[in-house]
């Protein structure tokens, strides 16, 4: 690797990039590492419309073969959603009006198709060749993060609480600071003053509201939960939801769509999907979503203290859904109010691809990026594997 290259890794501008769980956009963002804290000096977002069906598809276990054999489809959706990324930073950096040149790498997630932490021989997969990326850009390209942690026996996720705490806590807390990324499945991290470092999956956020409308109403999402606003929460579906294994198991734990989608709903609820309206539906699936995130917190929220709650991920821009996680979450601790991370200048889309810019910057400068206090890794592991411009 080129001593320049980890020089300049001190300072300067990194690209984070993420294709989140449900898969609407390809989110990239530069980020300045020259300033403390580090601030994001531009984003652009690439909608996946014309990708979103296969990818999901291929995430779901959905038959493929009526495009050939699936080797080979796997292997050029993976071309395919690397050209999709390229074109995305092209965009931003063109967009930023900042030289590829000043670029210092591309930390780049890719498209998570499948995450199996808990089988006998865990693994997880993410497409978008890096190399494709880094001949297309003519930027370096830090990626495969999440595979070296699974390894080191860790879930493989979640991997930005340490950049949480990098973006959000320059100072040590006084308070508790609950970072939350509202993208298909709902992460959060926990910053304390005088206990180690904690993350996990919730369980879902964004993901079975998106499915429900598509479903029902042939829309990606359900903006700022309008239909979900027609609805009414029913108490017997989201007690039934809410009693799935999951959200009562204890970290580390981390999640998928592999897991919450529209055939495990069917399966744990199909009598009270019969009886329902549709809209009532979405209502009790925004419920599930405040529910048990609030309930996954709830040992870090005091009645009688209020804790620094962080809302980012596209779930952030859906007011009605902001709403109820502010109703769940002063129901436990009536001084914390969730807020949106554009209170702190960051747009809450670019939170998770900063993370990304973030985890680039580790690789280069030779530190770790994995928390094993949040995935259960046996110890602190550098993340990602370096392919060059």
């Amino acid at each position: 690797m080129d001593a320049d290259i980890k020089r300049r890794a001190e300072t300067g501008y990194f690209i984070g990039v993420m294709s989140g769980t449900s898969m609407d956009a390809v989110d990239a963002c530069i980020v300045d590492f020259s300033t403390r804290p580090p601030q994001v000096v531009a984003h652009y977002s690439a909608p996946l419309d014309d990708l979103r069906d296969e990818l999901r598809a291929l995430a779901l276990g959905a038959p493929v073969l009526t495009h050939g054999d699936a080797i080979d489809y796997l292997g050029q959706l993976d071309i395919r959603m690397a050209r999709r990324i390229s074109e995305c930073v092209n965009t931003l950096v063109q967009q930023s009006g900042l030289s590829r040149h000043e670029m210092i790498a591309v930390g780049c997630h890719g498209q998570t198709i499948r995450h199996r932490p808990s089988q006998a021989h865990p693994f997880t997969l993410q497409i978008g060749d890096p190399n494709t990326i880094a001949e297309l850009t003519g930027i370096a390209v830090i990626a495969d993060f999440r595979r070296r942690d699974m390894a080191a026996g860790g879930q493989g996720a979640p991997l930005v609480p340490l950049a949480h705490q990098a973006l959000f806590a320059d100072a040590p807390p006084t308070a508790p600071l609950i970072a939350v990324n509202l993208g298909g499945i709902c992460n959060v991290t926990i910053i304390t003053p005088d206990a180690p470092l904690l993350g996990f999956d919730t369980g879902p956020a964004n993901t079975l509201m998106d499915a429900w409308i598509g479903a029902q109403l042939n829309q990606p999402f359900d903006a700022n939960g309008a239909w979900a606003k027609t609805g009414v929460t029913d108490t017997a579906l989201l007690n039934r939801l809410m009693a799935a294994p999951y959200f009562h198991a204890q970290p580390p734990k981390s999640t998928g769509i592999e897991a919450f989608n529209l055939t495990w709903l069917h399966a744990l609820a199909a009598d009270d999907l019969a009886r329902l309206a549709p809209e009532h539906v979405q209502a009790t699936l925004v419920a599930l979503t405040a529910r048990t995130l609030a309930s996954a917190i709830a040992p870090w929220l005091s009645p009688s203290q209020g804790a620094r709650i962080i809302l980012a991920g596209g779930g952030a821009r859906n007011g009605h859904l902001v709403d109820a996680i502010t109703q769940a979450v002063r129901a436990i601790s009536p001084h914390s109010t969730p807020e949106t991370s554009d209170h702190l200048a960051i747009d809450p889309q670019c939170v998770e691809c900063a993370a990304f810019a973030w985890l680039a910057r580790q690789f280069l400068r030779g530190l770790a990026g994995n928390a094993p206090s949040v995935t259960g890794a046996r110890g602190a592991r550098i993340l990602g594997g370096f392919y060059p411009a």
